[in-house]
């Protein structure tokens, strides 16, 4: 008979005799005792009916606590052995050149302009001679992945060349990152970036003048760039695999070169022009030198055009100190205003828009940052223009899929979003939107003067 049936009859039978009453109490336990009796019995006649549970390997196992010094310990030294290994299994100088070597020397006529080609027969040739660590670039994936439009089926020498340099670089990269990772589970924390750029800077020959006073201050300037545009949800760590993909890592590293043009150091924000410049403009906003902004200091950043009200919404949500803003808050700001194209700036300014926090911008929204634009208008001696023209704009420009409501992901979509901020916080961002047909005409008519000279 089946336990549960048992079990059920047994408590469906009346007690008889007046002495034989039992408290709910007891009904419980005894309950709970033919409950366990008769599963325990169950159970046991099930014991052997599922060896194959004895083959599933294990697949979970607990990080150490804080206090368990010793395993932590542990799994701190395995992971540095097991990524110097990966380390070893990676081409070297040597090796590389070895490569490049047997790829010259088994190109496959005729070249193409001075670019030298191989085809799938000479390909796998040299993936035989190139040993064992090479064996993962030639496949036939990857020759594939290279080919284009040769007439002759072959794949370009340089860029296969350049494909294993990438993917050498990617994997040593991967590792070097992968040693400030304290925790081990794939990401980094904010001060395990810092400690892997405070590192790198020696390395680094376009930033050989900064004075190592300066080093916190840069790192600091660094890092706020991985976090403010990788990091959105604000957790506080960044995957590392996230950092590889992005084009951020390749920027620090292009200061190696030390023959890095002025305009690239310029447009570059790792490097020591940009960074000092950054650096100058909070010192130059700071006029009580307490090392902190004030709303009244922040005004006067850019043109100093910036509408109140979006400096109120600025110190209501972001990160403050007794009412003042400090550097890190400061880059996010800077961040934000500079690269008003891309999602994370328009994220961080919607945030400061959508005042009612309903995830969307209605007409009451645009209406009451608008309001503080046609105010400075007044004050410059400019005459306000309508409200009702600027939203007609705004939506017609935008196309969000509520007629009456903007959402981010409407911003982001209608690659208009950097001039919808833009009309939203600053007058003379206006004042360039309003005028842009008079700008572009007179810059064409100064582009015929020059042409004429």
């Amino acid at each position: 008979m089946d336990w549960k049936e048992v079990l059920r009859r047994r408590l469906a039978t009346p007690d008889t005799g007046p002495n034989k009453k039992k408290s709910e109490q007891e009904l419980k336990d005894e309950e709970m005792d033919l409950f366990t009796k008769y599963y325990s019995e169950w159970k046991g006649g099930r014991k052997n009916t599922n060896e194959f549970y004895k083959t599933i390997p294990r697949f979970y196992y607990r990080l150490p606590a804080e206090d368990e010094v010793l395993l932590q310990k542990l799994r701190e030294e395995s992971r540095a052995v097991f990524l110097q290994r990966k380390s070893r299994e990676l081409l070297d100088n040597e090796e590389l050149q070895n490569l490049w070597f047997l790829l010259d020397k088994h190109q496959t006529p005729p070249m193409i302009g001075e670019e030298a080609m191989i085809n799938y027969e000479n390909f796998l040739k040299v993936g035989e001679k190139a040993g064992p660590k090479c064996k993962q670039f030639f496949t036939a994936k990857v020759f594939a992945k290279l080919l284009h439009t040769d007439s002759y089926g072959r794949i370009s020498i340089m860029q296969f060349f350049n494909y294993v340099m990438r993917k050498v670089w990617l994997h040593q990269t991967r590792i070097g990152l992968s040693l400030y990772d304290v925790a081990g589970q794939g990401y980094l924390r904010e001060s395990d970036l810092e400690n892997y750029i405070l590192e790198l800077i020696p390395t680094l020959p376009q930033l050989d003048g900064l004075e190592k006073s300066f080093y916190s201050f840069y790192v600091c300037t660094a890092v706020r760039k991985f976090f403010f545009f990788l990091d959105p949800l604000r957790t506080g760590k960044i995957k590392i695999q996230d950092i590889l993909a992005c084009s951020f890592l390749d920027d620090l590293l292009e200061l190696r070169d030390e023959e890095l043009s002025k305009e690239s150091q310029e447009t570059n924000w790792f490097s020591a022009p940009s960074a000092l410049r950054v650096y100058g403009q909070y010192l130059n906003l700071d006029k009580d030198h307490n090392g902190m902004l004030s709303k009244e200091e922040l005004s006067r950043y850019g043109t100093a055009t910036m509408t109140n009200v979006f400096l109120d919404r600025v110190f209501q949500e972001c990160l403050t100190y007794d009412g003042e803003m400090d550097y890190k808050t400061y880059l996010d700001f800077v961040l934000a205003l500079e690269n008003r194209k891309e999602p994370a700036a328009l994220q961080y300014i919607f945030k400061l828009l959508d005042i009612e926090n309903k995830g969307y911008l209605n007409v009451f929204s645009l209406n009451y940052f608008f309001r503080a634009i046609q105010e400075l208008m007044k004050i410059h001696g400019q005459d306000p223009v309508s409200f009702q023209d600027v939203k007609d704009e705004i939506f017609d420009m935008v196309k969000p899929k509520d007629p009456l409501k903007i959402s981010l992901q409407d911003l982001i979509n209608s690659n208009q979003g950097d001039t919808v901020t833009t009309i939203l916080i600053d007058l003379n961002g206006f004042w360039t939107y309003e005028n842009r047909e008079a700008l572009v005409a007179n810059d064409n008519e100064n582009s015929a003067d020059l042409d004429d000279t």
